[in-house]
């Protein structure tokens, strides 16, 4: 697949490198890449994939623009709000390089979808936040043969790790299964911003190694970034002879969805407050509950709910006896995760009727008080 006459003026600094050079650039404008999620890490990896040339350029993702996405996923911009992303993601990277085929695939991944989606692939980008959506995509490119780039994200931490078939471990080799509501996603244990722009970069420039030959991917090695100290650091990791998807029998031949989430057990003696019932008991006549904020020091200050305490999670042990057990606390959080763990603590202390106000200052500013700032 030659270059034409306008190509090669655009790509010049990568044909100034030996080892990319014109035969280089030829598979870049032949490779066929799915970037799966058009968030923090898959705008950034999408940017300069097709910055880079990749001639067919696929991006999935079933969500709408947010403004609160702004923050970290660059490819949109303040007028794309609202619009699907993998719609407002296809006209921004067609118009970085009108050279490119741009397929915007406006869905949600599922097993009934991933093989034909796939098949139409050379390589996958996994910018995803979900860790059940994780294990399908590298079931998937087990399965199909297909190799896959993927990355995670946690609040100033990140990790990335390159799969290609027959050559190392698969993500289910180095992490075992996991439920969904034991990782926090970004809404819930917030992002630096930058931080899925360092991942996604170093997600791009995998698959660009891959598809060109160029230096040593990330087979059988975790890279991890931590942002507060400026550090990366590296760890070998080996396959499992036992892995269900890519061991010496697995058991994983077929794509699976993750089961659903059970949902939680309600503990005896815990009460579950909306916003709205929450609203309601603090007009009531009476005694006002005490209401206890969970979060740490910098969000209560930011914003909060007047006359609530503030005790962080993480000191809420060593702090119950500033809590009377009659005291029937509303424990209260951003989202709801963990003042119910505060609730659950409360309650192994013996507090009475503890309660979790659901959904957490995110509910109360939608439902009741739209001016409250929460971080």
């Amino acid at each position: 697949m030659s270059l034409s006459g306008g190509e090669r003026e655009r790509y010049q600094r990568h044909l100034a490198l030996s080892e990319i050079g014109p035969a280089g650039q030829e598979r870049l404008k032949a490779a066929r890449v799915l970037v799966v999620g058009a968030g923090g890490l898959g705008s950034p990896a999408a940017l300069y994939l097709a910055a880079a040339g990749c001639g067919t350029l696929g991006l999935l993702d079933c969500d709408r623009v947010d403004l609160s996405n702004l923050q970290r996923q660059v490819l949109f911009d303040t007028a794309d709000v609202t619009r699907p992303k993998a719609e407002a993601g296809r006209a921004r990277l067609a118009a970085l390089n009108p050279e490119l085929h741009v397929v915007a695939h406006d869905m949600e991944l599922k097993a009934a979808n991933v093989r034909e989606l796939f098949s139409q692939y050379d390589l996958v980008v996994d910018g995803t936040d979900r860790l059940g959506t994780r294990y399908l995509i590298s079931d998937a490119c087990v399965i199909l043969q297909r190799p896959l780039v993927s990355a995670a994200i946690h609040r100033f931490e990140g990790q990335l790790m390159t799969y290609v078939p027959g050559e190392g471990p698969c993500y289910r080799c180095v992490f075992p299964d996991s439920a969904n509501a034991m990782v926090a996603n970004c809404a819930q244990a917030g992002v630096l911003g930058v931080l899925p722009g360092v991942l996604g970069t170093l997600q791009a420039t995998e698959v660009i190694k891959l598809i060109t030959g160029v230096g040593e991917p990330l087979v059988g090695r975790l890279l991890t970034y931590d942002a507060l100290d400026m550090c990366f650091s590296e760890f070998r990791i080996a396959r499992r002879s036992d892995c269900a998807a890519c061991g010496d029998a697995p058991t994983i031949t077929e794509p699976r969805d993750a089961p659903a989430p059970r949902a939680a057990a309600v503990p005896p003696g815990l009460r579950r407050l909306s916003a709205g019932a929450l609203r309601e008991l603090l007009s009531a006549h009476g005694d006002a509950p005490l209401l206890v904020d969970v979060r740490e020091v910098r969000e209560f200050s930011a914003g909060h709910l007047q006359g609530s305490v503030n005790i962080p999670l993480g000191e809420l042990p060593q702090r119950l006896q500033e809590i009377g057990p009659e005291s029937a606390p509303v424990f209260i959080c951003r989202s709801g995760g963990r003042s119910l763990a505060a609730c659950q603590l409360a309650l192994r202390a013996n507090v009475a009727s503890p309660a979790n106000l659901e959904g957490g200052l995110l509910a109360w500013a939608a439902e009741v008080d739209p001016e409250l700032h929460v971080l």
